[in-house]
């Protein structure tokens, strides 16, 4: 990696990447549709969501290989970019920008109609509200999440996953009961096989959701595996859930009566489920439509963002906010398009279609960019998951026919704005993009392939170390050094690690790349660490990365490099609120499983060097604290000192004295250290009140080394009440040290850890 080269952060998992996926797709489409599908194709619209599936199915496949190949923001856009050229990726851009934001209001037009006219059959003055109410709670609901995401509340992605579990339990329970309450089909195909083909189009908007994991491919763990699981589970769940929402639907209601109902689910869940199951359903469609929309105007805002980068759109509407640190542009772009088209009274099955008609027109691109790929295969394109020989070129070109002719079969007004959509995106492209994209096509090398190489690594005894402070990245590193030169036998290095961490409404290559100031001051810091690494004679690499969340960051890299060792360091201050020594620290601390050191640094000139006392003690971490201790001794001058201190009690025993008895601790801890062979001095106290007795003589001692008294983070304390309190009230420098160690993992972590291997 080059020096100014930053990584982002891998920090979703296949579940995490599975409910974004879900969350969108289980939206307004499986509460709203059934009216409009059940209208157009009767009964037989269910085989409408099951085709959809499948050409969804097989988007996902493409989808996955160019996911894996080239991780990047902006999903669909940036492969068909990449594949293409900018010609098409304006297309592209413009028109999943375009599907987003007519999705958006879709999902807020489904909204008022299950806010108003359902809640109002319970809530009295949410009644009688007609269309205009509808129109004006969608537009109000519009503006709030636009503005969520232009301020950046972390909170709405845990508040996302908590609705997608709701739905899928509610609809779960929507179809047991309704399948349960025997469901019969009158006329199964009254509108004939064409109705049927047009209403893939309509329906088609309920899965695009897949295309959002995409977007986010930079940031799922082990993508070769949980990329492609996530995007096909993404797809296949729904889709079984979409055909029996319509068996269940069609067999209970006449097709009349279904498809004159604004809240057709809750209308069916009434026959079989009583007023409280109707009233659950149309509170699962209020949540749903919402966190649906949300998702929609987060990823609208990411494709901007790749755009910008690709300089097909100009970046003053990617700006970052300086202090909310999200596009604040970008997202109210988006909600400004998303309002209008809610506010000129757009029918609700207008906005779907002509969604469904844009990401068609994505996915039909996408599969030839397939094929391109695979042809040209460039050097930065590596797939970890690969569309099985078996099914290639079937898949993509399957794919491509499919698309179009679903494109064929739909209504003329929906045609005609998808046409000028991609018109625009061609004249944007012409008059705008052309002297300024960045890529250009791969189909030239498509036609003419050449083969690329690849390079492996070799092993490391590695010691991972977080560096955030000037003013301490030195004698941190120092510290560090001084561990990793007891191991020089095994080639040890240090990997200096620094997060910039930013909000969940902001893409990770989009902070990067928008946050020069934060960027420069990152790469100065890792600059300095590779000049300290000379001074030291240590072996040292540099990671950058950008990330949701610093400790699962440094987490994720302690796991990647396979670190023996991870060095950080702490202000001295405790909280009694959610983390105990910090956001960061917590989590690595109590979940590394690799040793663990954390420093308090005191004065200049006593930081690992001078006077250094080690707290001898009995439990499993001392010995690595009296480790600690010898190794800062051994790189230091010859003028500093190891001590090797105990408290004892003075209560008498029939065998030993207290002084007796602090002398066995001492002895033991040596061995137990392998530290017998230095030279240590013994001090032994006996006192009463052992914490105020180890106090006072810290304030004698340059350094001093605590191990930890506690296994995992399962109290309150991380290292345990007594280290933390002398890291807390010492004005020395303090080393808090434990070993590795693998707390038991709940049920739950068991089957999360398993579906992430």
């Amino acid at each position: 990696m080059s020096d100014s080269e930053q990584e982002l952060a891998r920090d979703l998992g296949f579940l995490e990447a599975y409910t974004i996926g879900l969350g969108t797709m289980i939206g307004a489409g499986i509460f709203v549709l059934p009216s409009i599908a059940a209208e157009q194709a009767g009964p037989a619209s269910m085989v409408s969501f099951f085709a959809g599936g499948l050409v969804s199915l097989l988007a996902a496949l493409s989808l996955s290989e160019l996911a894996t190949g080239m991780p990047r923001a902006g999903g669909s856009y940036y492969y068909v970019n990449r594949a293409l050229g900018p010609f098409f990726g304006s297309i592209v851009g413009w028109g999943m920008w375009a599907g987003l934001t007519f999705a958006s209001a879709f999902y807020m037009i489904g909204f008022g109609q299950y806010l108003l006219p359902g809640l109002g059959q319970y809530v009295g003055f949410l009644s009688g509200w007609g269309q205009i109410g509808i129109t004006v709670a969608a537009l109000v609901m519009a503006a709030v999440l636009t503005g969520v995401n232009y301020y950046g509340v972390k909170e709405t992605g845990a508040l996302q996953n908590v609705i997608v579990l709701t739905l899928v339990g509610l609809i779960v329970a929507f179809l047991g009961l309704g399948i349960l309450s025997g469901p019969t089909i009158q006329d199964f195909n009254p509108n004939g096989w064409p109705a049927v083909a047009a209403t893939i189009g309509t329906v088609y908007v309920t899965f695009i959701g897949f295309e959002v994991i995409a977007t986010s491919a930079e940031e799922i763990k082990n993508p070769s595996r949980n990329l492609p699981l996530a995007m096909i589970a993404a797809v296949v769940t729904p889709t079984l859930m979409y055909v029996g929402v319509m068996f269940v639907s069609t067999g209970t209601l006449s097709i009349d009566a279904l498809a004159n109902s604004q809240i057709p689910v809750a209308d069916v869940a009434t026959e079989f489920m009583g007023s409280i199951g109707a009233l659950a359903m149309i509170v699962g469609a209020v949540l749903a439509t919402i966190s649906s929309a949300n998702a929609s105007i987060l990823s609208a805002a990411r494709v901007n963002f790749a755009m910008g980068r690709d300089r097909i759109l100009i970046n003053w509407l990617n700006e970052v906010h300086n202090r909310f640190r999200t596009p604040y542009r970008a997202i109210s772009a988006t909600g400004v398009v998303t309002l209008v088209l809610i506010a000129i009274g757009v029918g609700i099955g207008t906005l779907a279609e002509v969604a469904s008609f844009m990401y068609l027109v994505t996915y039909a691109l996408v599969h030839i960019a397939v094929v391109v790929l695979r042809r040209a295969n460039p050097e930065a394109y590596d797939p970890a998951f690969r569309i099985p020989n078996v099914l290639y070129p079937i898949v993509p070109i399957v794919g491509f026919i499919a698309c179009l002719a679903i494109l064929i079969q739909m209504s003329f007004i929906v045609q005609a704005i998808g046409t000028v959509i991609v018109v625009f995106g061609i004249l944007w492209y012409a008059v705008y993009a052309r002297d300024r994209a960045l890529s250009e096509s791969l189909v030239g090398e498509a036609i003419a392939p050449e083969p690329t190489t690849m390079t492996d690594g070799d092993g490391h005894y590695r010691v991972v170390v977080p560096v955030a402070n000037p003013k301490t990245e030195r004698d941190l590193l120092r510290m560090a050094a001084a561990s990793a030169h007891a191991h020089e036998d095994d080639s040890a290095e240090l990997i200096a690690v620094n997060v910039i961490e930013v909000p969940q409404q902001t893409s990770l290559s989009q902070d990067l790349t928008f946050e020069e100031e934060r960027v420069e001051r990152q790469q100065e810091l890792l600059d300095s660490a590779r000049d300290i690494a000379s001074d030291l004679d240590i072996g040292l690499r540099t990671r950058a990365i950008v990330g949701r969340n610093t400790g699962s960051v440094i987490l994720d890299v302690i796991e990647e490099e396979s670190a023996d060792h991870v060095f950080l360091g702490w202000q001295g201050t405790r909280s009694r609120r959610e983390h105990v020594l910090g956001s960061t620290i917590d989590p690595v601390i109590g979940r590394a499983p690799c040793d663990a050191t954390l420093v308090k640094l005191g004065p200049e000139g006593g930081r690992g060097e001078g006077d250094i006392m080690v707290l001898a003690g009995e439990g499993p971490h001392a010995p690595v604290a009296a480790r600690r201790g010898a190794e800062f001794v051994a790189t230091a001058d010859d003028e500093s000192t190891l001590t090797l201190f105990n408290v004892q009690n003075p209560e008498e025993d029939a065998e030993l004295t207290p002084e007796e008895r602090g002398e066995a601790v001492i002895d033991e801890l040596a061995d137990r250290a392998g530290i017998e062979y230095m030279a240590y001095e013994r001090r032994i106290e006996v006192a009463e009140n052992i914490e105020q007795a180890i106090l006072d003589a810290a304030s004698e001692y340059d350094t001093i080394c605590v191990g930890a008294t506690r296994s995992g983070a399962v109290s309150q304390a991380v290292f345990g009440s007594l280290p933390e309190t002398v890291g807390e009230q010492t004005d020395r420098t303090v080393v808090m040290a434990r070993g590795p160690q693998e707390s038991a993992m709940s049920i739950t972590e068991a089957i999360v850890r398993r579906l992430e291997v």
